[in-house]
């Protein structure tokens, strides 16, 4: 969706709770409480909304779904420049989706604390990425020993393939 949807440029309040008012409309949409919009560089305004349930995907949150559309809609996965308006903190995955896409500003409505009240406890993920060995429990991860060539060959691969497209 553009901007011409939504108006003239609007203010970041105003950019918010057209997120929270997406994020109702999906709840009523059997989709969950979470909104986002992501404003180009240019003004060009896209739209996301959780679908984690509905499409049976748990990367589907609002944030992600925006930054995914804006990305599609216009035709680079470089979004620096624009800014992204969701409903509620964003989660660790949003937050780091957000880095990626080389988002310049992030603002959000409800925080983690709001998010935890209503059953949305994400605690536990920002704990481990925060946190030390003990709170990765959850999901180890571990780093298995492969010769130097195999572990690498991916990565070999693209530093000789002239055709690649830097990111």
């Amino acid at each position: 969706m553009s901007t011409t949807a939504l108006g003239a440029q609007l203010t970041p309040a105003q950019y918010l709770a057209h997120a929270v008012d997406i994020a109702v409309r999906n709840v009523r949409n059997a989709g969950g409480p979470f909104g986002a919009i992501v404003v180009s560089a240019d003004g060009q305004v896209f739209e996301g909304v959780n679908r984690v349930t509905a499409n049976l995907d748990p990367s589907a949150h609002a944030e992600v779904t925006a930054i995914r559309n804006a990305c599609q809609g216009l035709g680079t996965f470089d979004l620096t420049g624009a800014t992204l308006y969701t409903s509620c903190e964003p989660c660790p995955m949003c937050l780091a989706t957000s880095l990626w896409a080389r988002i310049d500003r992030v603002y959000f409505a409800a925080d983690r604390d709001d998010a935890a009240d209503a059953g949305f406890d994400d605690a536990v993920f920002y704990r481990y990425f925060e946190g030390g060995p003990a709170d990765r429990e959850i999901m180890p991860v571990a780093r298995e020993t492969l010769p130097a060539d195999q572990r690498v060959a991916p990565f070999t691969e693209w530093n000789q393939n002239s055709a690649r497209t830097e990111y």
